[in-house]
């Protein structure tokens, strides 16, 4: 009798032992897609993934923002023209004038930075990487706004030290009745939240987010909503303590009925 319930355990092992091997897997795979390992991305190549994680600097360290000089790991910055412009009121008809601004330029970093689940408890040398160019941030800090009265031709405003310090073209700095330039400079400072969503692609065997071919990477800084947590862990847990006990079990009965 007791060969008999130890073959029945020693079958039921073996018809547990292939599921449990599978949900365990799932599982490692799952908590590690929840680290943000790299090895966890590799199979994802090709399609569009949403990370969520903290800001770590990239392979070439943290980068310096151009206008308010401050460490962060991504930076961009706009220059607004103030000016006067002529419009008829729609009551009088008469031309008046009205204060207007524009962008007359900006400009994005491009250097890549790193997404890790804890930055306190990295398993990894290289992180998983974003490629911030052609990127639509949400969320950034405003780290500076000045304005600043119009320069003189050949003769920079008073306090206006930021002109300089602006990369990319300048368009249309001296054209209308211009009043004033506002500078304004955003920045995402290591260690903060953020959910990147993009194109997974393989860059020297390494993972790397970018933007898709048909829009934009998106970076949002903070943490997604929360969700219910995973049971995938304790299913795996069970099944495979289930096979272990099964085998062990019926191992002792067949040995004892013998």
């Amino acid at each position: 009798m007791l060969v008999i319930i130890g073959v029945a355990l020693l079958l039921g092992a073996l018809v547990l032992a292939p599921p449990a091997v599978l949900a365990l897997r799932r599982w490692s795979h799952q908590r590690d897609m929840e680290q943000v390992r790299p090895r966890a991305f590799t199979g994802q190549v090709g399609s569009v993934v949403t990370v969520s994680g903290v800001a770590v600097p990239g392979p070439a360290g943290p980068i310096e923002s151009r206008l308010a000089r401050h460490d962060c790991v991504w930076h961009g910055h706009e220059v607004l023209r103030h000016y006067w412009s002529l419009t008829q009121d729609s009551d009088t008809g008469e031309r008046v004038r009205v204060r207007d601004c524009d962008s007359i330029a900006d400009y994005a970093s491009t250097e890549r930075f790193g997404i890790v689940a804890d930055p306190e408890r990295r398993r990894d040398p290289m992180p998983v990487l974003v490629e911030p160019e052609d990127a639509a941030l949400k969320g950034a800090d405003l780290c500076l706004q000045r304005v600043v009265g119009r320069p003189q031709r050949g003769v920079p405003a008073p306090a206006d030290d930021l002109l300089p310090r602006v990369k990319g073209r300048i368009s249309g700095l001296f054209r209308g009745e211009t009043i004033e330039f506002e500078y304004r400079e955003w920045i995402l400072r290591p260690g903060e939240p953020v959910v990147v969503t993009g194109l997974l692609e393989l860059r020297e065997g390494h993972p790397v987010i970018t933007a898709p071919p048909d829009g934009r990477l998106r970076i949002e800084h903070g943490r997604p909503a929360e969700e219910p947590q995973a049971v995938g862990g304790t299913n795996a847990l069970l099944l495979c303590g289930g096979a272990v006990v099964s085998a062990c079990a019926g191992l002792l009965l067949t040995l004892a009925g013998a």
